[in-house]
């Protein structure tokens, strides 16, 4: 019987990390570039100016949330007036560093001939920018088309919609114990943990299979799917 394995984007398919840092980085030589000021501004300052905003915003898009925490980091120089510029450059080059995980196109190609692969993700990595062109039956971005984030059970409701099989019948595979775990269990989704620091199991959290790498999800959703399906 057909079942469906939709994944999350960032630090599950996506490497985000490098990316971002490169781009802060860049961000930063472009700053002291324009201005003397900057030379007092560290890339630590950029990476820590994202917490600083997230608080407020997270709920806002992703785009939204960078932006502010870009606000903030060109206000350290001066550079308040250069927002759209270097927000654009940021994006920009955050997009060109960026780059599936080693193990996720692999184990894409190993999951499509028994499974309908989509794509759900809070964030702004969209499949065609990230090396993931062409991967999945069907693609979800929150707040595209009114998609509120995970964990808002509507977003979970839109996965069940797009993959148009009944919710039991679909596994979601994400790095985030509360947003890709329980939230997925909880509006009826089978749930895989992806836990590539191994870092310990949070108590309570019980998903129905835990990897630390993407190489060994085949194996997890055989187990998973030839139960109760």
């Amino acid at each position: 019987m057909r079942t469906a394995v939709v994944f999350d984007a960032d630090e599950t398919l996506v490497d985000l990390r490098p990316a971002v840092t490169g781009a802060l980085a860049s961000v930063l030589e472009e700053m002291r570039r324009r201005t003397p000021a900057a030379a007092t501004v560290s890339l630590a300052d950029l990476e820590g100016d994202w917490g600083a905003v997230f608080g407020a915003l997270s709920a806002a898009p992703v785009q939204e949330i960078r932006r502010a925490a870009l606000a903030r980091s060109l206000a350290r120089a001066g550079l308040d007036d250069h927002l759209d510029e270097l927000a654009a450059f940021f994006f920009a080059r955050r997009f060109e560093l960026t780059r599936p995980f080693p193990d996720a196109v692999p184990a894409l190609a190993a999951l499509r001939p028994r499974h309908l692969l989509g794509f759900a993700t809070n964030g702004n990595s969209r499949a065609e920018r990230c090396g993931l062109a062409g991967q999945f039956t069907f693609e979800l971005y929150a707040h595209e088309n009114g998609l509120p984030k995970k964990p808002a059970p509507e977003f979970y409701g839109a996965v069940v919609a797009a993959a148009g099989l009944p919710a039991e019948r679909i596994v979601y595979v994400g790095d985030s114990p509360e947003h890709d775990v329980t939230a997925a269990q909880r509006a009826g989704l089978r749930a895989v943990w992806l836990n590539r620091g191994r870092l310990p199991r949070p108590s309570g959290l019980m998903p129905d299979a835990e990897v630390s790498t993407l190489a060994a999800l085949p194996d997890a959703l055989t187990a998973i799917t030839s139960t109760n399906v």
